[in-house]
């Protein structure tokens, strides 16, 4: 460890030469504005469940608002633990056959002790994620100050404090810029002179050195037991005097002060540590070395709300939108009639997919970008029997299509380390992905044989793909991708094997997750399955492609073990009908073709709709949080509003109970509550509000379909259905008076409403205006 501060404090003081920045103003220019949202408080954060959260994508940081002491926590989005790494078990294929007659012959325990010793990632655990640092501002004698407010302001991405101490007013605000890669802090006070802090960085890694030069600081950090290693720099700009004491930087005398923030780390990618972070940070932060705070914030509100003002949603104001976030939280958990409260929770979504996914950046983990612990719940990773799924099924709808991107970069990698394990452990061709991924791209079966073994990651992650496509109608893209989905499929298909005892073609080994252990043939991969192949062929036929391949897909579908109805009236979750009616399990994973997929539908199937609806209600009502928000997304497929409104209700209830242990709801700062923070939950909650308004996972656009009684008026603009469709609509007393269509692809379009319906041709770039009763508008 000595060894590698000496090494880090040479890099710093070659850093500490490059970082002699000035600044420069840059002017103003207008940016358009829509209706207000944010966060607010009336005190400062305690607990890192009450700051709030910014981030650009790679770059994120938790605003915890302090006033004798602020304190930024940040993380940059490669700094994990571990090394590039195999995570494939080699000669695992060996047992695939002697699990798969275990199964067969109800000889569980059995299958998953061989399983367990001889089928499992090498080694069986993947690796966390990590925080990177935290920078700190010690502030003079401000222990009796009034006046104070905090908020997240979602129209311009920003966080900031203001407060006043013996007549002065202070205030700062925090951000994250996407443009410029930095965090900047800019802090005023209206009085000359009056503004006297100390500024310094630290981190709670073991492997850390700081050095302090003139107006910068740099922090080094080297994680455990791994390859991985990052710098940070932060270099501050003043009209007052900077001098360096015991290790930080003391500003006095000064009216104002900016802060800009850089880090990197040494990853490359998942097969590559050979970055070079002492270069990258001086670099980005040379870039605005002529730019002073309110260039680089017009910057990154410009960039921002060419996102963020393509979508704007409302369900009216009470008035109770002017109370702080917290008290609105526990009001709602008693009466939930905040309808901006609702509306805030789906801009909140957006902007934490904004902050946590851009193009070019890697995909939400559990918690989206933002994690203080060495060892987060869940290692802080990529979770695919839902989770990581969950956090992008809002985005196309409101219209962040391209903050898809980092999954779908993601997938690439998989179907990479995901071959490997396809070859290994089922002596198959493609590729295939289990539910844990890292980093590293791990792609084997982790943990524990009786839910590690699930066999559904590659089909689901697929479906996002097709997704993407369908909102987008993008060929180009659809070709650049379709080899993933091909090779998904050309995995399964060669995976699926006949049942002895059914005769039917099932998915073994496997889980339904994650409950009931290592099972042959659980409904949920098979309907994951169906999906997956009935978009391949499809991708094949727009493409005209590929139908040598495709064509020995179809006849496979139709032999898949099909969906069961069993006694209790419920869909059964597995080949055998052994479900209980009394379990309350978390996960309700073969009802995937209700929600997300559309095999289950009142339409074509309305008796397995039934039998979904009823597992669910067996399933009941509670839920940690991101359970909670999938029930919302089922109930508005079943189009029943008022009992998704039922669920949400209990999402934005408190995460901390009156008696003070935790469940499923909302942290504070609306952070979803697994618990912990889950990041998943929020999403997730987002996409069941707007299933309420909007859906077209069939062969229409149905406009309002489960909206409930509690949020009888509202208007929505740029929400975006299945076709390349783009749509703005408002109801009053709980009747559509208005829409829109605007037409990016020229498809065909079919609108619903109640018994009413239209069919109509559509031009590129053509908007459509009809009455609540769709009949045409002049």
């Amino acid at each position: 460890m000595k060894t590698r501060i000496k090494n880090s404090i040479k890099i710093l003081s070659v850093l500490t030469l490059c970082l002699a920045l000035t600044f420069c103003a840059k002017p103003k220019e207008d940016v358009q504005q829509k209706d207000e949202f944010k966060l607010q408080y009336s005190e400062p954060a305690e607990k890192w469940t009450e700051a709030l959260p910014i981030g650009n994508g790679s770059l994120g940081a938790m605003v915890f608002g302090g006033v004798t002491q602020e304190r930024i926590q940040f993380n940059e989005e490669t700094l994990w633990r571990g090394q590039p790494h195999d995570y494939a078990h080699e000669g695992a294929g060996e047992y695939l056959g002697e699990i798969r007659e275990l199964l067969a012959t109800g000889e569980q325990m059995k299958a998953q002790k061989i399983a367990q010793d001889n089928f499992m990632s090498d080694p069986i655990k993947q690796i966390h994620y990590q925080p990177f640092g935290d920078i700190y501002i010690d502030f003079k004698n401000h222990d009796n100050y009034t006046n104070y407010h905090r908020e997240l302001n979602l129209n311009d991405a920003i966080s900031s404090v203001s407060y006043t101490v013996e007549g002065v007013d202070y205030s700062r605000e925090v951000l994250s810029s996407f443009p410029d890669q930095i965090i900047a802090v800019n802090l005023t006070a209206s009085k000359d002179k009056a503004l006297n802090f100390d500024l310094w960085l630290d981190a709670i890694h073991e492997d850390k050195s700081v050095v302090t030069s003139n107006d910068s600081q740099t922090l080094v950090v080297k994680v455990k037991d791994g390859a991985l290693w990052g710098v940070s720099t932060l270099k501050i700009k003043t009209n007052g005097t900077v001098t360096t004491t015991d290790g930080k930087l003391q500003i006095t005398e000064a009216s104002n002060a900016s802060i800009y923030l850089s880090a990197a780390t040494n990853y490359v990618d998942f097969n590559n540590v050979s970055g070079t972070p002492e270069k990258i940070v001086p670099a980005t932060l040379a870039k605005v070395e002529n730019s002073d705070y309110e260039a680089v914030k017009e910057n990154h509100i410009s960039d921002y709300q060419e996102l963020y003002n393509r979508f704007q949603i409302s369900f009216g104001d009470n008035g109770k939108s002017k109370n702080a976030t917290n008290q609105r939280i526990s009001d709602f958990s008693i009466t939930p009639d905040d309808p901006q409260l609702v509306a805030l929770y789906v801009e909140y979504a957006r902007y934490l997919t904004i902050s946590s996914s851009r193009p070019g950046t890697k995909p939400a983990t559990l918690q989206g970008i933002w994690n203080d612990k060495l060892t987060p719940p869940w290692f802080s990773s990529y979770t695919t029997n839902i989770n990581l799924e969950m956090n992008y099924w809002p985005v196309e709808m409101y219209n962040l299509s391209e903050c898809h991107e980092p999954l779908f970069d993601l997938i690439e990698d998989l179907s990479v380390t995901g071959a490997k394990v396809a070859k290994a452990h089922y002596n198959a061709d493609g590729w295939i992905v289990h539910h844990n991924v890292d980093i590293w791209r791990g792609a084997a079966p982790v943990n524990a044989s009786h839910h590690g073994i699930w066999l559904g990651g590659a089909a689901w992650l697929s479906s996002h793909i097709w997704e993407h496509y369908l909102f987008t109608q993008d060929k180009a893209f659809l070709e650049k991708r379709y080899p993933l989905l091909r090779n998904a499929a050309l995995f399964y298909s060669q995976f699926l094997y006949e049942d002895p005892n059914t005769g039917f073609l099932i998915s073994s080994p496997s889980n339904s997750p994650e409950i009931g252990g290592l099972v042959a043939g659980p409904t949920m991969d098979h309907q994951l399955i169906r999906a997956l192949f009935r978009s391949t062929i499809e991708a094949s036929k727009v493409l005209n492609t590929d139908q040598d391949f495709t064509s020995t897909l179809e006849p496979m579908i139709a032999k898949i073990a099909p969906n069961k109805i069993g006694k209790y009236g419920q869909l059964q979750e597995w080949m055998e009908d052994k479900d209980n009616p009394e379990s309350h399990h978390r996960h309700v994973s073969h009802l995937w073709a209700v929600h997300p997929g559309n095999e289950i539908n009142y339409e074509d199937t309305p008796g397995l709709m039934q039998a979904a609806k009823q597992s669910l209600q067996y399933r009941g009502d509670n839920g940690t949080g991101w359970s909670l928000a999938w029930k919302i997304n089922f109930w508005s497929r079943f189009q029943d509003g008022d009992h998704a409104y039922k669920l949400l209700h209990k999402l934005l209830s408190p995460a901390v109970k009156p008696n003070g242990k935790e469940g499923g709801g909302s942290y504070p700062n609306l952070f979803d509550a697994h618990p912990p923070f889950q990041i998943d939950g929020n999403f997730g909650g987002a996409s069941g509000i707007l299933e309420m308004i909007l859906q077209s996972h069939l062969d229409k656009i149905e406009i309002l379909p489960a909206l409930p009684s509690a949020l009888p008026e509202g208007k929505v603009s740029g929400i975006v259905a299945r076709g390349g469709f783009e749509l703005s609509f408002e109801w009053e007393t709980g009747k559509l008076k208005e829409v829109s269509v605007l037409s990016k692809s020229g498809m065909p379009c079919v609108l619903r409403y109640g018994d009413k319906s239209i069919e109509f041709n559509t031009e590129v770039g053509k908007t459509y205006h009809f009455n609540g009763l769709l009949n045409k508008k002049s």
